[in-house]
Order: structure tokens, then sequence, then C-alpha cells
């Protein structure tokens, strides 16, 4: 057992040292990267146009529900006049950059593994490091770079999307003074409140990325399997991967900043 425990981290250890000199390496590659533009812009619209829906869709049902679910608390209590600080603050720390990521991951991320997995099942990688084309700055630098864009402006999204929820849960749909919930919101967000969803917002972008890039483009080695379930087991991973490390990377950041 304790033999098997010991394989098992420092297989783990292999892997995040794997990851991290991966993500190194393809930001790295943006440097001097031909028509990186083109790409960049097409990674953008993959990442963030597409899933915008997504994020619309998501942010205004989680605030609905969770201005339905905080003023019936808070009415108890006879304090529903802080239910706009409390669906703000809820949304801008914690789940507008969670969720958000989580849906981006969803959707462009396991996307974009499955294509990368295709090409590296199809050798086409192998065919472009023959023509003396680097792959990282290719496929991966693109994807990364358009990542720091979408994530923190989805999260944006989400956020606004959400507090509209709110305020059509209180407001519109129960008694709440409209005047109130937003009055309510612009003196209790504070700077430092949307420095640190940016900030969970560009970390959780980089890392899922990073996760799906590297999934795809080791699917040949990583999976124990060949072909389409290569592919299949890739994505899977890197879904799975980046849903478990949005969530232990906002816990160690919200330790930190709080």
């Amino acid at each position: 057992m304790i033999s098997a425990l010991g394989q098992s981290s420092l297989r783990i250890v292999s892997e995040a040292g794997d990851l991290a000199r991966f993500t190194v390496r393809g930001f790295y590659s943006a440097v001097g990267s031909r028509r990186l533009g083109r790409r960049l812009a097409r990674a953008v619209y993959e990442q963030g146009v597409r899933c915008l829906p997504v994020i619309l869709i998501v942010g205004t049902f989680t605030g609905l529900v969770l201005g339905l679910q905080a003023y019936h608390t808070l009415n108890r209590f006879g304090s529903a006049a802080l239910l706009g600080p409390l669906v703000a603050l809820t949304l801008v720390r914690e789940l507008a950059p969670v969720l958000a990521a989580l849906m981006l991951v969803g959707q462009a991320g396991s996307a974009l593994t499955a294509e990368i997995g295709i090409q590296r099942n199809s050798e086409q990688i192998d065919a472009l490091e023959t023509m003396g084309i680097d792959p990282f700055g290719f496929l991966v630098a693109p994807r990364l770079l358009a990542a720091l864009i979408v994530f923190p402006i989805m999260t944006g999204f989400f956020t606004l999307v959400g507090l509209v929820g709110g305020w059509l849960s209180a407001c519109v749909l129960l008694p709440l003074a409209g005047n109130v919930y937003w009055a309510s919101i612009d003196r209790a967000v504070k700077g430092a409140d949307v420095a640190e969803c940016m900030v969970k917002a560009l970390v959780f972008g980089a890392l899922t990325i990073a996760l799906c890039c590297h999934n795809g483009f080791n699917a040949h080695r990583r999976t124990g399997a060949t072909g389409a379930r290569a592919v299949s087991a890739s994505t899977t991973r890197a879904v799975v991967f980046s849903s478990i490390g949005v969530l232990a990377a906002d816990y160690l950041i919200t330790s930190l900043l709080v």
C-alpha cells in the first residue's frame, strides 16, 4: 500500500511538472510566431462568441435562483434589503468566475481537446514538425492567449446577467424595491472584489485551457488507448481534471486574498 501510494504521488508530481513545462512552452512559443493574429482571432471566436449564449443563459438562471433563495432566507430575519449585496458579492467573488470557467470548459475546452487529439491521432502534428512548424506556436499559443482574453470577459457577462437575474427575482417577481437593490449593490461591491474576480478568471483560463491542450496534444501516449478511444478518453480526462483544477484553484486564491 505504501509503495502504491508513493508511486501515485510521484506520478502526480511528474504530470504536474509536465503540465507546467507545457504551459510555459506554449506561452513562450507565441513570441515570433507567424500569423498569430489570425489564429488568435479564431481561438477567441471559438472560446468566446460560441460560448456566449451558454454563459448568458446559465448566468441568468443562477441570478434568478440566487435572488429567490436569498430573498426568502433574508426575509425571515427582516434583512431583505441586504439581498443586493448578497447576490452581488456571491457572484463577483465566487459563482461567476467558477461557473463561467466550468461552462467554458464544458463547451470550448472539450472541443479543442478533441480537435487537437484528432490532429495528433491523424499525424497532423507530426506533419507540422516535419515541415519545420512549431506545433506549440501553431496550436497551443493562440488558445492560451485567447483564454486570457475570453475568460475575464465571459466572467463579466456572467456577473452582469446574474445581477439582472437577481433583480428579476427580487424586484419583479417579489416585492423588493428596485432602487434599494441596485443602491445596496453600488455600496457593497468594491474594486478589490472585482480585482479578485478577474484574477480568478485569468488563472482559471490559463489552467483549464492548458490542461485541455495538454491532454489533446498527448492523446497518443497518456490514455493507454489508440484511435477514437484515445481522443474520447483524453477529452473526458481534460474536462474532469479542468473542473477539479478550477475548484482547487478557487479555494487557494480565496484563501490568499480573503
